[in-house]
């Protein structure tokens, strides 16, 4: 196993200076003006951003793989309390089944093929594999810490967001073999992430360290940390979203009570977004011109403009609730959400806000993962498709 030692190291900018433009040719007309300079290429293997307006183009309404296609349509429930994973199907909104791997599961993480569901349990150190097929278990695969789950843009790597152990953990996303470890010591409860549209930069939140990590994928390098401008250090910055244009990084942060914005190269802070108390999931419409924010402390969902951050309106649940972690169904008609604190399970229309249903569950209902969804392939998470 290698171990990546962090060291930043600043670079000075010497080349020369560009040459002055010819003049003008004898009959008085201008040089053309220079070439517009190419977008930088993406990491090495991953597939073509499919428009560059919208990076999640390819993740539209039914616009399922046909690795997707072949899933039937199933919501998974991983319990942080019980260690147990509830199988709901979303037709009938009844319990379909019940499986207990044990430890504390976080999250069901697609695969990034689509091929297979992956439960996360961080205390016993292990991933379940589920079939999305038959929406059964399979046997344990050992894992260091797996809080959460992502992968590289490539398809290469499996990443292990190892929040108690302060690192990221890399493994063939085939065969689980351990390839590499990036240490972030300064990044107390590294958690969720989100990518550039070229796939080299990954952004993690630090949830009790009041900052965020930036790691060069193509490095594979902790290359700096970047503190919020209030550094809440007992439930700071949670999930993060790239805007569907690629030009800013949204981050809910719960304390804060909505979202910091930062730049598209992830250097900086640039504004505040209040939403609601508790804020922590983002999530994208089908069409990619709406994301919710699941205000977990006070029972609503934030709805903003994905592209400006402008706020459109607010959905409160009738009677209250802790909307936490889940996603849209695949036709975009559905926002499914956990109740972390509420063992139960919310189902909102996406059009009006409207309850739907609440489902009751176990103890402690955490990242529920709706499946399938669209997209040509999974970052990870509940469900980062593109």
């Amino acid at each position: 196993m290698l171990v990546v030692v962090i060291g930043l190291a600043g670079c000075a900018n010497d080349a020369p200076a560009e040459p002055a433009a010819p003049p003008p040719s004898a009959a008085g007309a201008a040089a053309a003006p220079p070439a517009a300079p190419e977008a930088p290429p993406g990491l090495p293997g991953m597939p073509a951003v499919a428009d560059p307006r919208n990076i999640y183009a390819a993740a539209g309404a039914g616009m399922l793989s046909d690795a997707a296609k072949a899933a039937t349509p199933l919501v998974f429930v991983p319990h942080t309390k019980s260690g147990e994973v509830w199988v709901i199907d979303p037709a009938t909104f009844a319990v379909v089944g019940k499986y207990r791997p044990g430890g504390e599961l976080q999250h069901v993480v697609p695969s990034y093929d689509m091929k297979t569901l992956y439960a996360t349990d961080d205390i016993t150190n292990k991933i379940t594999p589920f079939d999305p097929v038959t929406g059964k278990p399979g046997a344990d695969i050992p894992v260091i810490d797996p809080y959460n789950m992502y992968f590289t843009p490539d398809g290469r790597s499996a990443i292990s967001v190892a929040e108690a152990r302060k690192r990221l953990v890399f493994y063939d996303a085939q065969t689980w073999q351990e390839q590499e470890t990036i240490l972030t010591p300064d990044c107390a409860g590294i958690d969720h992430a989100d990518f550039t549209p070229d796939g080299r930069t990954a952004l993690f939140s630090c949830e009790f360290a009041g900052r965020m990590a930036v790691v060069d994928l193509t490095t594979r390098t902790l290359v700096r940390m970047i503190d919020m401008p209030t550094r809440n250090t007992t439930m700071g910055p949670q999930d993060v979203k790239m805007a569907p244009d690629g030009s800013v990084f949204y981050v809910a942060d719960s304390q804060q009570n909505g979202l910091w914005v930062l730049d598209a190269a992830a250097t900086k802070v640039i504004r505040e977004i209040p939403t609601g108390h508790g804020a922590h999931g983002l999530y994208l419409s089908r069409d990619a011109t709406r994301m919710f924010v699941t205000n977990r402390h006070e029972g609503s969902i934030s709805v903003l403009d994905a592209y400006t951050g402008a706020q459109i309106t607010k959905w409160t649940i009738p009677g209250g609730g802790s909307p936490d972690m889940g996603n849209v169904t695949a036709d975009g008609t559905q926002l499914w959400l956990s109740g972390r604190y509420d063992n139960e399970i919310y189902v909102i229309s996406t059009s009006d806000g409207r309850l739907i249903t609440r489902i009751p569950v176990g103890n402690g209902p955490h990242g529920l993962c709706v499946w399938p969804q669209p997209g040509r392939y999974s970052l990870g998470h509940t469900g980062i498709t593109r």
